[in-house]
């Protein structure tokens, strides 16, 4: 006879991984919104610098690889440590950026709800 306790403990095992995977996916409208905070210093429309480097393909590429923008030595230390800005990076650099690396020209404070850093997120996965 079939143990339908395992049954179900395998169905709730499975509902609670899908709903982690969909915990940090990001929403791209509100994310464009989000990314109004972003703008006076970043770009996404091309690869034009602005205050800040730009932002067009950010998401897995190298950390500190804007060309022709001018780095902190902060910045390029962390890159020295830190391959790419994976999803992960992104988030944890994003809720808090002077934390995350010291001496990090970015003057902003970071965002601290974590579904306003997911939509960034989603909304810069399309600007690649």
């Amino acid at each position: 006879m079939f143990d339908n306790r395992k049954l179900r403990l395998a169905l709730a095992i499975a509902c609670l991984a899908i709903g982690a995977a969909n915990a940090h996916a990001g929403d791209v409208s509100k994310g464009e919104k989000v990314f109004k905070k972003c703008m006076a210093c970043h770009t996404v429309a091309d690869k034009a610098n602005k205050v800040g480097p730009y932002l067009t393909g950010l998401v897995n590429r190298p950390v500190a690889s804007a060309e022709g923008y001018a780095y902190s030595d902060a910045m390029k230390e962390f890159a020295s440590q830190q391959p790419a800005w994976d999803e992960a990076v992104l988030d944890k650099y994003l809720e808090n950026p002077k934390a995350m690396v010291p001496k990090t020209k970015m003057a902003f404070a970071g965002l601290k709800k974590a579904d306003e850093r997911a939509d960034l997120i989603a909304f810069l996965l399309t600007k690649q």
